[in-house]
């Protein structure tokens, strides 16, 4: 199964759907913020990507996923788009869609039933990236600035024939920057906090740095691990 755009409505706009009591009903969505991160496991439970609450909703609707919920309880339970109808009735809870004829709590997990492959990612060599790695440090005075006081510095400056790539470029802030000029670390009496590499990809996880993780993540993931691809560039 591709893990392409699924099928489903956008907001406010209904369509007929024939759910498990075999009767026509109209679903609207309305007030819900479609572009909460929802977590993607292989059938294999093993996370393969992030996607919107949209998209994961049109998942179950259409019967490629299933709801992952984890009860204190009774552990990990999944739940198909009519089973999770009825426990958000049984339920409720305030991060909920608010359809036309009844209330579908949010989904945190999905589950797919038809894919058990594992997409490989390589972190993509950005300016957000870069500044991701080195944590927003600079890599010759180890002072941690905003983004907007840091520059991007050639170790080996380009007309030394130092390339633009992950072990060449590091964060550097204003004053180093300026003070280390079209100089080799050396030359400029500096010395690099640490060596810059190419991040390493993991199998596990297609987050962008920044995004917000909920809770019942932590069963599947570890967000610290350098493991995707992420967004374009930002300033």
């Amino acid at each position: 199964m591709s893990l392409g755009k699924a099928s489903f409505s956008t907001p406010l706009k209904s369509v007929s759907v024939d759910i498990r009591r075999r009767k026509l009903l109209t679903l609207a969505v309305v007030n819900l913020p479609l572009n909460q991160p929802v977590l993607v496991l292989n059938r294999l439970w093993q996370a393969v990507n992030v996607c919107s609450v949209r998209r994961a909703v049109g998942l179950l609707f259409t019967g490629h996923a299933q709801v992952v919920y984890n009860d204190d309880a009774d552990g990990f339970q999944t739940f198909s788009f009519g089973e999770w109808q009825d426990f958000s009735e049984a339920e409720p809870h305030p991060d909920s869609i608010a359809a036309v004829s009844f209330r579908l709590r949010i989904p945190r997990v999905i589950l797919l039933l038809g894919y058990d492959r594992f997409p490989r990612q390589e972190v993509k060599f950005t300016r957000h990236n870069i500044f991701e790695r080195d944590k927003n440090i600079c890599q010759y005075c180890g002072g941690r600035f905003d983004r907007r006081d840091l520059n991007l510095d050639h170790v080996i400056p380009r007309d030394r024939g130092g390339p633009t790539n992950w072990e060449n470029i590091v964060c550097s802030c204003i004053p180093c920057n300026t003070r280390k000029s079209n100089r080799t670390p050396r030359e400029a009496g500096l010395h690099l906090i640490s060596k810059p590499r190419k991040p390493k990809w993991r199998p596990f996880i297609q987050v962008s740095f920044g995004v917000k993780t909920h809770e019942s993540w932590k069963h599947f993931i570890d967000v610290a691990y350098w493991n995707v691809e992420l967004g374009e560039e930002k300033n």
